[in-house]
């Protein structure tokens, strides 16, 4: 039973087609953000933690102080928080979340740097026994860089799994990899699968039923094993992409859509991102600072 059975969607009566989505077509500016408003306050199955402050990035020390206030903000609205690091102060999500009751995928950062590696490794285990992780995440997106070979990756996750036998251990990449790589599928517990509509160039009015598609593939792919969706979003401004347009207009029509189809067909969804993070715009161009639910200053958008 999905924990959000129950709830009442009075966007409901907006007609949700399905493939298609709500019907946006008669909905007023005023009443989008209404229902923008709604859909977060009904809640999500999960959240990814957007760590840093206007100024911050990746690389400096970040402070428990600074994690707890941005999880007590984001706490009333969803069940599970996903973090992506477990060093530089990544390791306080964890922690900080189940204080806070919520539950948690925690993530060790894989990349080409094999020291970083072991700390972050390291890192994940000792959350896990801790018991502040609930599914352990052994990197994110390796093979779509190309920043370790699959036999490296491979070996990482069994390590993990084999340390942390009582805890659902996985790996995050775009929905694709995992129909390339099915020995990717054999090692894990579950199916970590980004599903991102937007870098595909898919328009809005196509975008849910192209995500039903890439949600549909990693679920073929895992033949059988749990499929989790850890992240999937629209930024509110920025360049387009083909025919993907980057204005808040859809980025609160797809946070609807998304919401409403995982609370009605019980999808598990790890919206991204929480917050605006400014740093975000080197490979991603400048969208990559706009994808947030709430602004770089921690305010709810619209």
């Amino acid at each position: 039973m999905s924990y959000r059975e129950g709830h009442h969607f009075s966007l409901a009566k907006h007609n949700f087609k399905g493939n298609a989505g709500v019907d946006f077509s008669k909905v007023s500016d005023e009443e989008l953000r209404e229902l923008w408003l709604e859909t977060l306050q009904n809640g999500m199955y999960g959240l990814c933690f957007s760590m840093y402050e206007d100024g911050q990035k990746p690389g400096d020390i970040i402070t428990e102080e600074q994690v707890s206030r941005r999880i007590k903000t984001i706490r009333p609205y969803t069940k599970w928080v996903r973090s992506f690091s477990c060093i530089e102060g990544n390791e306080h999500i964890p922690r900080i979340a189940k204080k806070n009751g919520l539950k948690t995928m925690a993530g060790a950062w894989l990349s080409e740097d094999l020291e970083l590696n072991e700390k972050e490794i390291l890192g994940l285990i000792s959350l896990a026994e801790s018991g502040d992780v609930d599914i352990a995440a052994v990197g994110n997106e390796v093979l779509y860089r190309n920043d370790l070979t699959k036999e490296q990756l491979l070996a990482y996750i069994r390590r993990v799994k084999d340390a942390l036998p009582t805890v659902e251990v996985g790996y995050v990449d775009a929905y694709y990899e995992f129909s390339v790589h099915p020995d990717l599928v054999d090692a894990c517990d579950v199916v970590l699968s980004n599903c991102y509509p937007y870098w595909e160039g898919c328009p809005m009015d196509h975008s849910l039923n192209h995500m039903r598609q890439m949600f549909g593939q990693a679920t073929d792919a895992a033949r059988g094993k749990k499929v989790i969706i850890t992240e999937t979003g629209w930024p509110s401004q920025g360049s387009s992409l083909k025919g993907a347009v980057s204005n808040a207009e859809n980025a609160m029509k797809y946070f609807i859509n998304s919401q409403v189809w995982s609370a009605k067909e019980d999808i598990p969804i790890f919206y991204f991102s929480s917050f605006d993070e400014s740093w975000k715009v080197g490979a991603e161009g400048d969208v990559g600072a706009y994808w947030g639910l709430w602004d770089k200053n921690e305010q709810l958008k619209f």
